[in-house]
């Protein structure tokens, strides 16, 4: 069995979602397929949550009715018949009356989840009518009967494989599945969510969960590619890389795969395909153990960093001093990209500044404590990248014009991190797409 799974632009209109009907039903292989919400529902279900919490019952309801208006659009353009339309209208319906309904109560954290989790619920019915329409026998597998996170938002694999074998042997002659990606249930058994991009992480909880033949992620673009093709005008699809490859690429910014989604494929060796739903026909890329090749693959770039200076001549070199430090990133759950230190002074930098105050408050007392806003980190990477020849001159040559802030070399063979001010963050990703790819 294999998983497929189809982010917001595959099913962002009728005819994309038609396409992917055609796409699931090419082979007769047993498949479970995966939908993201439609392209724009999730950040229209944010902004209607975002005005009920700041009590702005006026501005949800005009967001409300024009998102449903919307897929009134949708369902006249997706079926063909009467009573098919009927029936997605229904669905359309019994969704937008759940949205109104929150108008009249209060808002809370856990009403949230339940909003942002309407997304997926309409885009699997909405395509489960389709199917039904053409005579494609399929069955409906609702997300929240299997995919759980514990008190820590993480995904309890064991726990979702027991529950979905369990539901698959009820259904031992059903060939195609569909289910939504991103949602879940917490620890409390309450609607929950696994965050942005979380739609590839259930793909790949399921192949890990089921041991699939493979996990293919459809998105709108041929495979990974070697540089950010939204910025730099010449890039290549990469054929073939390995799990560690992408782990970095997707952490330090490749948008086509989700960071998270790498580790449950990679823990049961299925291979992942990252695949254009509109040009099926491309190779597109194969991630699996092994890498293919050594050598440069990518380059990628992460926004939104915060760089952290501690000075401390008296402290640094004392025994425990850089326990002390990361521990103050542990307490408060806030992890660390980069980390160089010096006789006097130890540079890390972290993605998130929701606990910024707390961190450089607690730092304070080990030393002076320097910060730097609008950070960009720049990672090269391919296999074995640190013994490829001559990579180091070649990297830096690139970018001999560029102010750079840091350097992470040595950590992982895979990797050559940079850190720059985020105003020169396209200009090196164009410099090292000449340097290091010659395009």
């Amino acid at each position: 069995m294999k998983i497929m799974k189809f982010g917001g632009t595959s099913v962002g209109k009728p005819e994309r979602m038609h396409q992917v009907a055609q796409l699931i039903t090419k082979t007769d292989e047993p498949k479970i397929v995966v939908l993201s919400a439609l392209s724009g529902t999730t950040n229209a279900l944010v902004g209607i949550s975002d005005c009920l919490a700041a009590r702005n019952k006026e501005a949800a309801k005009a967001n409300i009715d024009k998102l449903e208006a919307h897929y009134r659009d949708f369902v006249l353009l997706l079926a063909s018949t009467e009573p098919a339309r009927a029936k997605a209208n229904a669905i359309v319906t019994e969704h937008f009356e759940f949205l109104n309904i929150i108008l009249r109560i209060s808002f809370s954290d856990a009403l949230n989840k339940d909003i942002l989790a309407q997304g997926e619920l309409l885009s699997t019915k909405l395509f489960s009518v389709f199917l039904e329409e053409q005579g494609i026998a399929h069955e409906l597998l609702p997300a929240l009967d299997f995919m759980v996170i514990d008190a820590f938002e993480e995904p309890q694999l064991p726990v979702i494989r027991e529950k979905l074998t369990a539901i698959l042997s009820e259904h031992s002659q059903t060939k195609l599945f569909i289910t939504q990606g991103y949602i879940c249930r917490n620890a409390k058994g309450e609607v929950d969510n696994l965050k942005r991009g979380g739609s590839d992480y259930t793909a790949s909880l399921v192949a890990a969960a089921i041991k699939a033949t493979v996990c293919e992620i459809w998105t709108d673009i041929d495979g990974m590619h070697n540089n950010d093709p939204r910025i730099v005008d010449k890039t290549l699809p990469i054929k073939q890389i390995s799990f560690d490859e992408a782990a970095e690429l997707a952490y330090f910014g490749a948008k086509i795969l989700h960071p998270t989604c790498i580790w449950p494929a990679q823990l049961t060796n299925v291979p992942v395909k990252l695949l254009n739903t509109m040009q099926p026909e491309a190779e597109g890329t194969v991630i699996t153990e092994e890498a293919g090749s050594v050598g440069v693959k990518a380059v990628a770039a992460k926004d939104g960093i915060i760089a952290i200076k501690i000075k401390s001549s008296r402290m640094l070199l004392a025994y425990g001093f850089l326990r002390k430090i990361f521990e103050v990133f542990e307490k408060y759950r806030t992890s660390i990209d980069m980390i160089t230190t010096s006789e006097v002074a130890v540079s890390v930098t972290i993605d998130s500044d929701l606990h910024l105050e707390e961190i450089i408050k607690e730092l304070e007392p080990f030393g002076t404590v320097e910060v730097d806003t609008n950070q960009s980190i720049v990672s090269i990477v391919g296999n074995e990248i640190a013994k490829t020849d001559h990579i180091l001159q070649r990297l830096f040559e690139s970018i001999a014009e560029i102010p750079v802030r840091m350097v992470s070399y040595g950590g992982s063979p895979h990797n050559v991190s940079l850190l720059v001010n985020s105003e020169y963050k396209i200009k090196t990703l164009q410099l090292l797409n000449k340097g290091l790819f010659g395009l």
